[in-house]
C-alpha cells in the first residue's frame, strides 16, 4: 500500500519513527508528512533516511507537481500519529496551511489518526468536539492510551504504542477494501475471558485479553454485517468501534444469557470467548481472609454450562452457523491439532478454530494461527498472521457455510 504517515508536533513524534519502521518493515510505501513543529522534536533527515522518501511540510515546495493534492489522490491509506490538539481543531474545521492539512483535505483514502497530548487537553470540551466531527464525517480516530506522559503526569492522552497503532490502522484500510459478502447478516461474536468469583476480590480467571474476538467483530463489521459483541472482561479498548451493539458481561453464567438473547435473530455467532469451565460453588460475600499458621480451605468447583454445544444442540434460529474456538496444547496424548479434531467430533460446532496456546502463542498476542476443522474433524482452512488476518479467514469459511 501506499501509506501516508503525518506526523503532527508533540513529544510522541519520536514513537511515530517506530511505526515508521514497522509500516516499512510490513512492505508498504510510506511517505512522512511532517508540520513545521514535528521537524522540532524529530529532523527530517531521519524521517528522509528512515521512509527513503522526500520530506515537505508546505505547499510551496515542488509546486510544479502540486503535491498537497497530489498525495492525497494517491494514498491507500493516511495515518496522522501523533495528532495534537492543534492538528485536531485545524483538521476539524478545514484548515489548510501547511502540506499536511491540505492533503488531509484532498485525501479520499481512509484516515486514521491517533491523538497524543496532555489528559486535560484530551479532556477539554473543544477537543473532544473536534473529535466528535471528525469521527462523524468517517475519520477513525483511535482512542488515546492511559499512562505516563511527559514528566510525572500520567493518565489518558498517552499515545498507543506504535506495534498498535499500525495494527488498527491497516485494519482500517483493510476494512475499506474487504468484500461486503456478510451484508444483510446479523453475527454474535463472544470475546475475552469469563471469570468466577470467589469472594468481592478474588476470581478463577484465564488469559484471554480478547484480541481475537474483537478482530472477528471489526472484520464481520468491515464486511457488511451488523455486529453484537458479548464482551467478557476485555483488557482492550474499542469494543464500541468495533462492533453495533456491546453486551458487557463479567461471568460464563452472564455470557450464556446476552448469547443466548442475542443468538436468537443471528445467523452466525462465533464464541471466540474463552469460557471457564468451572465456578466456585459457593463464592462468599467477604473477603476470605488468610489465618497465619493454617492452610486455604479446599475450594468446591462445579461445572459451568457448555455453552457451545448448548448452541449446537438448540439451534436458536434455521440455519444458523455455529463456530466454536478451540485453545489446545498437546501433550503426552496428542498433538494440538489431535485435541481440537477430539473437541470437533465432540461438540458438533458447523466450524472450530483450533489455536495452540501457552510459551508466547494465543493469549495477548498481536499474532495466531489457526487450524479450521468441520464438525467430522477435517480441515477446510488453516490461517496464521495478525489477528485480523485470522478473522477474515475465519468469516471466509462462515461465508462458504451460509445457505
Amino acid at each position: 500500500m501506499r501509506i501516508l504517515l503525518g506526523v503532527s508536533g508533540g513529544i510522541a513524534a519520536y514513537k511515530a519513527v517506530l511505526l515508521l519502521r514497522l509500516l516499512k518493515e510490513d512492505g508498504h510505501a510510506v511517505r512522512v508528512i511532517p508540520t513545521e513543529a514535528a521537524l522540532r522534536f524529530v529532523g527530517a533527515p531521519t524521517w528522509e533516511a528512515l521512509s527513503g522518501e522526500p520530506v515537505s511540510t508546505d505547499v510551496f515546495e515542488d509546486v510544479a507537481h502540486v503535491p498537497h493534492v497530489a498525495l492525497g489522490q494517491g494514498a491507500d491509506l493516511l495515518v496522522v500519529a501523533p495528532a495534537t490538539a492543534d492538528l485536531l481543531s485545524r483538521a476539524a474545521t478545514g484548515r489548510a496551511d501547511d502540506l499536511l492539512t491540505s492533503t488531509l483535505l484532498t485525501a479520499r483514502c481512509p484516515v486514521v489518526m491517533a491523538p497524543a497530548m496532555h489528559t486535560e487537553m484530551w479532556e477539554h470540551p473543544a477537543t473532544r468536539a473536534n473529535v466528535a466531527v471528525l469521527r462523524a464525517r468517517g475519520v477513525h480516530v483511535i482512542e488515546p492510551a492511559s499512562g505516563r506522559l511527559t514528566g510525572a503526569d500520567t493518565g489518558a492522552g498517552r499515545l498507543p504504542e506504535p506495534q498498535d497503532v499500525a495494527r488498527e490502522a491497516l485494519a482500517v484500510a483493510a476494512a475499506a477494501r474487504a468484500p461486503q459478502d456478510l451484508a444483510g447478516c446479523r453475527v454474535v461474536v463472544s470475546a475475552g475471558g469469563t471469570r468466577e468469583p470467589l469472594d468481592p476480590v478474588r476470581w478463577i480467571g484465564n488469559r484471554s485479553t480478547g484480541r481475537q474476538g474483537l478482530a472477528l467483530a471489526q472484520a464481520a463489521r468491515a464486511r457488511g454485517a451488523h455486529v453484537t459483541l458479548v464482551a467478557a472482561n476485555l483488557e482492550l479498548g474499542g469494543a464500541e468501534a468495533a462492533a453495533d451493539d456491546v453486551v458487557r458481561v463479567e461471568t460464563t453464567a452472564q455470557l450464556r444469557d446476552a448469547v443466548r438473547a442475542a443468538g436468537r435473530d443471528a445467523d452466525a455467532i462465533v464464541m471466540a470467548a474463552a469460557v471457564a469451565d468451572f465456578r466456585p460453588a459457593a463464592p462468599t460475600e467477604a473477603k476470605i481472609k488468610k489465618v497465619p499458621g493454617r492452610g486455604p480451605a479446599p475450594i468446591e468447583l462445579v461445572e459451568n454450562p457448555d455453552v457451545l454445544a448448548e448452541l449446537v444442540r438448540d439451534r436458536l434460529r434455521e440455519r444458523q452457523v455455529v463456530v466454536g474456538f478451540a485453545a489446545e496444547t498437546g501433550d503426552a496424548t496428542g498433538s494440538v491439532l489431535d485435541h481440537g479434531r477430539a473437541k470437533a467430533l465432540r461438540k458438533g460446532a458447523d466450524l472450530l478454530a483450533v489455536n495452540a496456546v501457552g510459551a508466547g502463542r494465543g493469549f495477548g498476542t498481536p499474532d495466531n494461527e489457526v487450524w479450521v476443522l468441520d464438525a467430522t474433524g477435517e480441515q477446510v482452512a488453516h490461517a496464521t498472521g495478525t489477528k485480523r488476518h485470522v478473522a477474515d479467514a475465519l468469516w471466509d469459511a462462515v461465508v462458504k457455510r451460509r445457505p
